[in-house]
Formats: C-alpha cells, structure tokens, sequence
C-alpha cells in the first residue's frame, strides 16, 4: 500500500516515480510500467524535457485519473507573462492537467511577489489543481507562503540521510505543506553506505530501501529515479518494514557527517 501524505488540500502519494534523465520512448514505457506495478505518483518538469513521453506513459496505463502528476516551471519563466504561458504549455504537452505545478528553482532578478501572483493565477484558470515551489530555503518559503493568496502544497527539495534538511522540514510542517524529497537514494549513495546495508541486512531489504523508508517513516514524500525496470518494484516495496527508534536515530545521524549532491550553483539564490 502506498500511503497518501495530505497537504494543503492535496492528496499526495507518499512513493512517487522521478523521470529526470528519462527521455522518449524508453521514460513512456517505465511510465507505464511504474503504474502497473503500483505508483500514482509521476514527477516531471519542463527543464527534464519529457512531459510529452510522460503523458504517453499516463495515458498508455489507462489510469490517469487516479496517478497524481507533478511539474515544474523553469527558473526562466517565472516573469508573469512567461509562467502563465508556460503553464499552458506544459497542460499542452502533457495531453492534461498536471495535479500539481511548481517553480522548479528561485531566480532573484525576477521578484518573487510576481511569480506567486502568476502561478496562483494559474491556479484560478484551471491550468494545474494545486501549487507548490521547489528548491527553496527557509527564508523563501516564508516569503512564498506570505505573498500566496491558496495554500502552496510542497517544497519539493534535495533530501536523503546524508543531508541535513531539518530546518526546512520543519517550516514546511509549521504551514501545512508537504516535503517531496528528490535523489531520495543520494544518486546511489545510498547503496554504498555501511550503516543503511547493515540496517537493510536486518530486515531482508537493500539499503536503497532503508534510505527510502527513514524518509517516508517520518512523512516525507519521495520520488527515486531508476532506467531500470526492475528497480521499479523495490523502490516501491517499502511498506511491509518498519524501522526502530534505534536505527532511526542512526540514521539520523549520518547527515552530520555528508552533504548535498545537487549543484546549488544553478539558483543564485543559495546562500
């Protein structure tokens, strides 16, 4: 079973499938394949290149009305003309309505009072059901919370035990929203690390799967990329296991000691 995290009016399945790097045909078919093994959940944005294919994929299952579909407006758009423009692109491309749509990364020489004014307009127009952000500190997501005049349903952010993101988690907590951890599995790091295979060896799961239940056991969102079919299942099969306090808190403790994996250099806004 694949629980549902609510969120500001949205219902939010907690194992999502990310489509980053996927292109084409071959993201159309492990689309496809993640919703028959069990996903209502696909991640995609304007910046990955493949929301045509995901729509294909959505579409090819013949079970878009229960898979909740999430993309994300570029940093380039975010001028009020651009994003509302680019909403109805992504609708277009897509073939429907996303569930969800984010700004996929802040840009500070576009005020931020403009882009929460065009994306709740596009929320009034129909083009996407509930809005979100991505990538954002505390202090923007203070900011984006004050200027929304709806809810904003997630901050979508870089999130795995190596990675201390406690401060973020918790302002999303204190205004209702939910967190949606992307590289869940740190890009594989997740699978070289001693304390999470030995935790695994412990309940007869990989340690992919333990990074993925510390996030989900503590309410968090996550959606793991794979090109691998067979990767689908296990990222999924995370719900018949539980970890104890003990293995929680050691866990925890992993990400005092590493760090973030994604460029930050991309947004001029990190600090």
């Amino acid at each position: 079973m694949n629980p549902i995290i609510e969120a500001n009016g949205a219902r939010i399945p907690a194992v999502g499938f990310g489509t980053w790097t996927l292109r084409g045909k071959e993201c159309a078919r492990l689309v496809e394949q993640a919703i028959a093994v069990g996903y209502r959940h696909i991640d995609t944005a304007q910046m990955y290149d493949n929301e045509r294919a995901v729509g294909e994929g959505v579409r090819a299952s013949g079970k878009r009305d229960d898979v909740f579909i999430t993309t994300k407006v570029q940093p380039e758009n975010l001028r009020a003309r651009d994003l509302e423009e680019s909403a109805r692109q992504s609708v277009k491309t897509l073939g429907f309505e996303p569930d969800l749509l984010l700004i996929h990364w802040p840009n500070s020489r576009i005020p931020l009072a403009e882009t929460i004014g065009a994306l709740n307009k596009v929320k009034r127009e129909g083009l996407t059901r509930h809005i979100g952000v991505s990538n954002f500190t505390v202090a923007l997501l203070e900011q984006a919370v004050k200027l929304s005049e709806v809810p904003l349903v997630c901050d979508q952010i870089e999130c795995h035990p190596f990675l201390d993101q406690s401060k973020v988690i918790a302002a999303c907590r204190r205004h209702g929203m939910a967190v949606v951890a992307y590289s869940p599995i740190a890009r594989g790091g997740a699978d070289r690390d001693k304390v999470l295979g030995r935790i695994g060896q412990a309940h007869g799961k990989s340690a992919a799967q333990v990074s993925l239940r510390f996030l989900v056991q503590q309410g968090l969102v996550v959606i793991p990329r794979t090109s691998k079919a067979e990767r689908l299942k296990e990222n999924i099969d995370i719900f018949d296991f539980e970890l104890t306090a003990a293995e929680m808190k050691e866990i925890g403790a992993l990400g005092a000691r590493r760090g973030r994996i994604v460029d930050w250099s991309y947004s001029p806004d990190w600090d």
